[in-house]
């Protein structure tokens, strides 16, 4: 991988976190300031201030339920409290909406600052959309100037005029002042979007109302119900187009630069100033004003007139095309079953293209999100972009450069644009040893595992890819941080460190990782690069442990005792452990390190089948000098005691960890416990399927059988039934025998006559009357023999 003119950015080493140490950094007298805590207090931290005046400056985004704000904390000998700068006094924009400012901080060279809120809103119509803003702040956090680079005006940035027919021949009047409400209730009123102004008309003209009299929709439609009609026998309509296209959309009567402008004409009959019509829709059209028109032709339709001249008068007035800008209704009533079309044409769905295509370019930039400060300007992140494609925005000397959609077309491929990787989710830039500068942007979603890029950009908004970084794992979210280091002082960027935060480490917990990039030489070694970075921070050697635990015998004779513990056969057992240490360091050099190791038997669980021949029975706890690339061994001898519970195996427990207070520390990845499981040896031949021929004789010392029972008579207190169990076969594991006796017999004793090798278990339990099965009732397990 090569950059421009040769030069490269090398992959050098894989950094887990918490094996870096900060020799000069003071961790037992921490300084510690407090916010309030439902504000976030703290998500982004900035220092500022060099000998004798430092402090911190401290992002709040979720302070005054979103709105956010920025604290300033001085450091002196003493704790000392925070000032907030409550910007939203001096910044009115941030009240309105949940931004999240402090989301994002940056100094600035003249020893200022930069915040953001990235998720500041506006309503535009039926849409709201997070285009971000940023503020310029001095050292005393005032306000210096809002930076919205890519705020842009509503769909809905309209100056509407109505123009209302309010002659004789127009009635009834409440139809018109309910069409008038209905009408006003889908204009989106607000500052930065609709504001309505009204005409009235008849033999003269008046102006009911001008552009912004009126700045909400509730003081609007409290005005249109106390309309009143102006009445007149003659209806000017020439005149009042005229007037209104000339003097009701100027700045004096609230008209504002840059809005669209929009005539809205309602009337139900022919004009007394027809021949003026032409002059005064040409003024209309000097100011690019668009013209509605409605023909209400209820006055033609109740004297049973011809309203074809009529309504020829009215597309005249309309703009075209006819079938987008001219209405005409039956009466007056009817006014408001066009309110619904009416709005539809006026306002279209903002945001959306044809056949469902998204059309969002910059309004959900979201910018701030990230921010890094160049020698002569900013570089913005906007992960919100372009459909959360993302993308990035400078600001510099060189005047403002939006790079388009398409300049990043050959990373994010038109297949993968809804997919959303989130370019600009961190920016950065980093400087190459001859002087040159690349521009790096991280996308942690791209493809689910998240990718950065190194480019240039020029004032035309052109890109220039010069090296990709690819994740290597899914959901890491690799290149939400990106940092350019300059170690040497020399200008040029020595190591690029991009962050994977939700990286999975080793047992699957999320440890994250930190890559590090060596910047502007071709790498001598093969890949990957094992080198040693030489930072000025004191580390710590990383140490792999291996462990391997081996048993002799394998398995744990159940008949076959070999040894004598505490006056009783037993079966003795060795655990063989050995330990080899290494590093990934090249010159580690003759080094031992001090390992603490714990073995147990059994751990958790409740009894004891099992000890160890010295020490504590269970538990050993030891320590041993392992010398770094050699292998130490030791023994450990335990034994099985007397059990009955041999079908459960076995469980040799060993866990170890170094000392860290000092010294070397272990690999992240690296295991810290084994478990060894030793099972019993069931002694059944090869096949280790055991297959028991159980014969069974009894006999009493009385006769009698079922059909002939013999009665027991007074002097014949006691009867002995002897039963004897053979097993011809392998050995039979819980064997059972169940002896039943009658309801008029009582229990007195059990002997065992021939005791053999096997151990057997004797009791007597009570069998419920209504037992049908031996299976119902308790068992003693005995073990396997005769």
């Amino acid at each position: 991988m090569w950059g421009v003119g040769g030069q490269g950015v090398l992959p050098a080493l894989l950094l887990p976190p918490g094996l870096c140490a900060g020799f000069n950094i003071d961790v037992e007298h921490p300084r510690v300031f407090r916010g309030p805590p439902e504000s976030q207090f703290g998500y982004r931290v900035l220092q500022w201030g060099g000998d004798g005046d430092r402090g911190l400056l401290v992002g709040a985004p979720w302070d005054g339920d979103g709105q956010g704000d920025v604290y300033k904390c001085g450091v002196g000998p003493q704790n000392s409290s925070c000032a907030k700068a409550n910007l939203g006094d001096t910044a009115p924009w941030l009240r309105g909406s949940a931004g999240h400012l402090g989301m994002t901080l940056v100094g600035s060279k003249d020893g200022g600052f930069v915040a953001c809120a990235p998720l500041w809103s506006q309503e535009c119509g039926t849409s709201v959309f997070s285009s971000g803003r940023c503020v310029r702040l001095d050292e005393e956090l005032r306000l210096v100037e809002t930076v919205a680079p890519t705020a842009q005006r509503c769909s809905t940035y309209m100056d509407i005029v109505l123009v209302l027919d309010g002659s004789n021949s127009i009635y009834p009047w409440e139809e018109v002042q309910e069409f008038l409400g209905n009408i006003l209730g889908r204009f989106f009123i607000g500052p930065g979007q609709t504001q309505v102004g009204v005409l009235q008309y008849g033999e003269e003209v008046v102006q009911e109302w001008a552009l912004g009299q009126h700045p909400t929709a509730q003081a609007l439609l409290e005005a249109a119900r106390n309309l009143t009609r102006q009445e007149g026998r003659e209806t000017r309509t020439a005149m009042a187009i005229r007037q209104a296209c000339a003097e009701s959309f100027s700045a004096e009567r609230g008209g504002r630069s840059g809005a669209a402008r929009l005539l809205l004409v309602v009337t139900d009959g022919e004009s007394h100033d027809g021949e003026e019509l032409p002059a005064a829709l040409a003024e209309c059209e000097k100011r690019n004003i668009t013209r509605y028109a409605i023909a209400v032709l209820g006055h033609y339709l109740r004297r049973q007139q011809d309203p074809e001249d009529f309504i020829r008068e009215i597309k005249f007035i309309a703009s075209d095309p006819d079938e987008k800008y001219f209405f005409n209704v039956t009466d007056e009533a009817a006014l408001n079953d066009i309110v619904d079309a009416l709005g539809d044409r006026i306002f279209s769905l903002e945001g959306t293209r044809e056949d469902n295509e998204s059309a969002f370019e910059l309004e959900m930039s979201q910018i701030g999100f990230s921010i890094h400060l160049l020698e002569d300007g900013i570089l913005f992140g906007m992960v919100g972009a372009y459909d959360w494609e993302g993308g990035v925005l400078e600001e510099s000397r060189r005047g403002r450069i939006i790079p388009p959609r398409e300049a990043f077309q050959g990373e994010f491929p038109l297949k993968l644009k809804n997919h959303a990787a989130y370019l600009g989710y961190s920016v950065s830039s980093l400087r190459l040893p001859g002087g040159q500068r690349l521009l790096v942007a991280g996308a942690p979603r791209f493809q689910h595992k998240g990718k950065v890029l190194l480019f240039q950009l020029d004032p035309a908004g052109t890109v220039t890819v010069t090296q990709t970084l690819m994740g290597e794992q899914i959901g890491s979210y690799f290149g939400s941080e990106v940092l350019a280091l300059d170690l040497e002082g020399d200008g040029a960027t020595d190591l690029l460190l991009v962050a994977a935060p939700t990286y999975l480490g080793g047992q699957s917990r999320e440890a994250g990782k930190v890559y590090l990039y060596r910047v502007g030489q071709r790498d001598p070694c093969p890949h990957p690069c094992p080198h040693t970075i030489p930072l000025s921070l004191r580390s710590r050697r990383i140490v792999r442990v291996s462990v391997g635990v081996s048993v002799e015998p394998g398995a744990i004779s159940v008949t076959r005792r070999n040894c004598q513990r505490g006056g009783s056969g037993a079966v003795c057992l060795r655990a063989r452990i050995c330990f080899r240490a290494g590093t990934r360091s090249r010159s580690p050099g003759d080094m031992d390190i001090d390992l603490r190791y714990n073995v147990s038997l059994e751990e958790r669980v409740p009894g004891s089948r099992a000890a160890f021949d010295s020490g504590s029975r269970r538990l050993l706890q030891r320590r041993i000098e392992l010398p770094l690339g050699r292998q130490s061994c030791i023994r450990v001898p335990f034994h099985v005691l007397d059990t009955s519970d041999y079908l459960r195996p076995l469980g040799l427990t060993l866990s170890w960890a170094l000392d860290e207070s000092a010294g070397p520390v272990l690999d992240e990845a690296s295991p810290t416990s084994l478990r060894k499981l030793i099972p019993f040896f069931k002694d059944c031949g090869e096949d280790d399927e055991c297959v028991a021929d159980l014969v069974l004789r009894a006999s009493a010392d009385i006769a009698g059988s079922r059909q002939s029972p013999h009665v027991l008579r007074k002097g014949r207190r006691r009867m002995l039934v002897r039963v004897e169990l053979e097993n011809q076969e392998e050995n039979a594991y819980n064997a059972s025998l169940w002896l039943r006796l009658s309801g008029n017999l009582h229990f007195s004793s059990l002997v065992l006559q021939d005791p053999g090798a096997a151990k057997i278990l004797l009791g007597a339990f009570p069998i419920p009357e209504h037992s049908q099965t031996p299976e119902e009732t308790p068992r003693i397990p005995p073990n396997p023999g005769r």
